[in-house]
């Protein structure tokens, strides 16, 4: 069976140039995004969403529906996931009517694989507007995701805005100091769900503008560069899009200015870690004396 071909876009920014992201330029790199899915041919396209920059309802509407109509060159199926800043100031059902697509939670099979469009809450709550800040995970975001790694009869490809690998932002430009909007909270829990699968399972995001690489319970997950960031590639923007490429093998390169490349074997990722260690005080008396805890303090 032929290989399943998906051509991926994270992190458009459309907008007004703002921080690193290079806003101003997105439109245009879209266009070219459009001419490299008519080259390659996918199966599909997947959006992993914040298509702009926010800035209020009435513009936030004009910028997504300009990047909706950038997309109409695309001739294959696409497939959009929100981000939080498409969340800022519009509802999903807002974010749907403009896109003319459900963005619930959705399974697609191509080919060997089923891929996972894992559209959970993406929303950034903020102190000063909700009382919080940070991501909040709803329960029925876990749940579904749970129903579908257990009852899988074939590898899955999950798709998300946000990444839940847990990775460290060290020299990250916007998370290294602001981690509680990297990720979920809780994220041991989702990783506890994959732990539970039978089939191969890969993540791919987007949200935190780099490229990473990150292997949890011999599960791989990955993170793609941003459209139009530029804090790894200044002052140019990054031009960064992805093919993945799935058969009995995970291959996914990224292109632009800021390239990635890594091919696994679909397989591998079956295999399970052995639990990590409780804290080393806590060891039996046998075990505890290889691994010496930190001194008391001085009183």
């Amino acid at each position: 069976m032929a290989a399943v071909r998906l051509a991926v876009v994270a992190d458009i920014h459309h907008g007004q140039d703002s921080m690193t992201k290079r806003g101003t330029t997105a439109l245009g790199l879209l266009a070219d995004f459009a001419r490299f899915v008519a080259e390659v041919k996918p199966d599909a396209v997947i959006d992993l969403g914040d298509r702009i920059s926010d800035v209020d309802s009435e513009t936030d509407r004009r910028l997504e529906a300009e990047v909706t109509a950038a997309f109409r060159a695309i001739e294959v199926p696409i497939h959009h996931i929100c981000g939080n800043h498409d969340r800022d100031h519009l509802t999903v059902a807002e974010n749907e009517a403009i896109l003319g697509q459900s963005l619930g939670h959705a399974t697609l099979d191509i080919g060997a694989w089923r891929i996972v469009l894992w559209r959970a809450e993406s929303r950034i709550g903020r102190p000063d507007k909700d009382g919080f800040s940070g991501f909040v995970l709803p329960e029925a975001d876990l749940l579904w995701l749970a129903g579908v790694v257990r009852t899988a009869d074939r590898p899955l490809a999950i798709m998300s805005h946000v990444p839940v690998s847990g990775h460290a932002q060290t020299g990250n430009y916007y998370f290294e100091r602001n981690p509680n909007a990297s990720t979920y909270p809780g994220t041991e829990r989702l990783r506890a769900v994959l732990r539970e699968a039978k089939v191969p399972v890969m993540w791919l995001s987007g949200h935190v503008h780099w490229n990473t690489f990150t292997v949890v319970d011999a599960i791989p997950h990955f993170t793609i560069q941003s459209l139009t960031e530029s804090f790894t590639t200044a002052p140019e923007p990054a031009v960064a899009w992805a093919l993945l490429e799935l058969d009995d093998a995970i291959d996914l390169k990224v292109f632009g200015r800021d390239p990635f490349a890594i091919r696994l074997d679909a397989a591998a990722t079956l295999r399970r870690w052995i639990a990590p260690l409780p804290p080393f005080g806590t060891l039996a008396d046998g075990a505890a004396r290889h691994f010496p805890t930190a001194p008391e303090p001085a009183r």
